[in-house]
């Protein structure tokens, strides 16, 4: 049974792959079995009854007739599954917890459905092929559910990563880091920490995972002869994706749009939100027991190629975009809560409306060699490292992607900048951007006035 407390941490910390909330009890008490099926059929969880979805608290009262109807609802699941109930006071009032453990029998049934956990949403199964996969991996300890003992997270939290987990998740109040911990049931239930909560707060995963890392290339022209740049980030996974699309940004062209003095506007020649989902879809959702592969990022001069070790799950091949089954729920269920992934299954419909929007063609899936791939196609422009010209046409960023106009009104907006504040404006290195000073300098547009580490560049007269 769990505590007051631990209820209030819960409230708090929000609804997850493990936890559930319904303010009050549904007229149709098969909404709550179908949940409960879902843990069983998952890594068990918390379905709390007195709670809205935000995470308020308003109690609520269960006479002996409802009970009785949960309970007999709870025996239409099959094979039969222990279920707890019980009421919890909470300051004055009272919320209700059924306590779902993960069922040691499954798959378990409910009408002749299978539902299971995916985020912090419950599924049901459908197709043949999502039922025939859950048959095959039922008895499948996920990886990121393996305990890890030779982690201390106490000693080895990575404790910036993790204030940026619980801003990012909205997890407010007094609640401790060890709650917080429980409540995203990264513990097995001796109390070790399991992989994935090692990949998504521990210290250098990467020295018990060497595989759990991006690799980031550059190539020059359109195939893997030539490496211009190539880099491996480590780290938890929210780093390693916040470092690769940083590392993206420094190899993309970006034009910006400045009207009068306010804001500019960036447009980037791939939209950053089509790059967000690749990355995070190819975290979650990647084989790790494969240790011969990472995940990749490769830059062409005509396309970005974002792919991950393991195909797709023969339960989402027919009806890929339109549903959702991942490798490793409890890390797909920690970038949930951090709104990294908005809705179960909703990744690709936006990738392939943020391409369209920008002009491009659709983003390019295969599934060869068992890995997950998707390609994005570049915008026709002049390709800064290679000097080469690539093939999609996109006239909007063609008109507008010029470093050398952009910097040019920047200065015109406000002169005296240096050459690292300009870098900065622009999101480009400073080598990269006095290159660009020096070909204005050359056509007499711009002057450098002052001394070399207080000065800074202002329009010719």
């Amino acid at each position: 049974m769990i505590t007051e407390e631990e209820v209030k941490s819960l409230a708090i910390s929000g609804e997850g792959y493990n936890v559930e909330f319904k303010v009050r009890v549904p007229s149709k008490i098969k909404e709550i079995i179908l949940e409960i099926c879902a843990f069983a059929n998952s890594e068990g969880g918390y379905l709390i009854l007195g709670i809205d979805d935000d995470g308020k608290i308003y109690g609520i009262e269960i006479d002996n007739v409802t009970r009785s109807r949960i309970q007999n609802g709870i025996r239409d699941i099959s094979p039969n599954i222990q279920v707890d109930l019980y009421p919890v006071q909470v300051d004055d009032i009272k919320v209700w917890v059924l306590s779902v453990p993960s069922g040691k029998d499954k798959p378990y049934v409910l009408s002749g459905a299978i539902y299971v956990r995916e985020g912090a949403n419950s599924q049901k199964l459908i197709t043949a092929e999502e039922i025939r996969s859950f048959f095959q991996t039922s008895n499948r300890i996920y990886f990121d559910a393996i305990p890890c003992s030779r982690l201390d997270i106490d000693k080895e939290l990575d404790e910036d990563n993790f204030q940026n987990f619980r801003h990012e998740s909205a997890i407010t109040g007094n609640v401790t880091t060890k709650q917080i911990l429980n409540n995203l049931q990264v513990f097995d239930d001796s109390g070790v920490i399991k992989n994935g909560g090692v990949l998504f707060f521990g210290k250098e995963p990467e020295k018990l995972f060497p595989h759990a890392v991006i690799h980031c290339v550059l190539f020059k022209g359109v195939t893997k002869v030539h490496i211009i740049d190539d880099k491996y980030y480590g780290g938890t996974l929210y780093n390693q994706y916040k470092q690769a699309e940083a590392w993206i940004k420094d190899k993309l062209k970006v034009s910006y749009i400045i009207e009068d003095m306010g804001p500019r506007k960036e447009i980037w020649e791939i939209p950053l939100a089509v790059f967000k989902e690749a990355i995070i879809n190819a975290l979650s959702h990647r084989d790790y027991y494969e240790q011969g592969a990472v995940t990749m990022v490769e830059i062409y001069d005509d396309r970005v190629v974002i792919s991950n070790p393991g195909g797709l799950l023969p339960a989402v091949q027919k009806e890929f975009g339109t549903r959702s089954m991942s490798r490793n729920p409890l890390i797909f269920g920690l970038f949930t809560r951090m709104s990294l992934v908005e809705q179960v299954a909703s990744g690709i419909p936006r990738m392939r409306d943020e391409m369209k929007e920008a002009g491009l063609p659709e983003p390019e899936f295969t599934t060869d060699g068992g890995f997950f791939a998707v390609s994005l196609k570049r915008p026709k422009s002049v390709n800064a490292a290679s000097g080469t010209t690539n093939d999609t046409v996109n006239d909007t960023v063609n008109d507008t992607v010029n470093l050398e106009d952009t910097i040019y009104e920047i200065i015109k907006n406000k002169e005296g900048l240096s050459a690292p504040v300009i870098a900065k404006i622009i999101a480009k290195s400073v080598i990269t951007t006095k290159r660009y000073l020096g070909v204005l300098k050359k056509d007499g547009k711009i002057e450098f006035r002052g001394a070399p580490k207080t000065g800074g560049y202002y329009l010719k007269k």
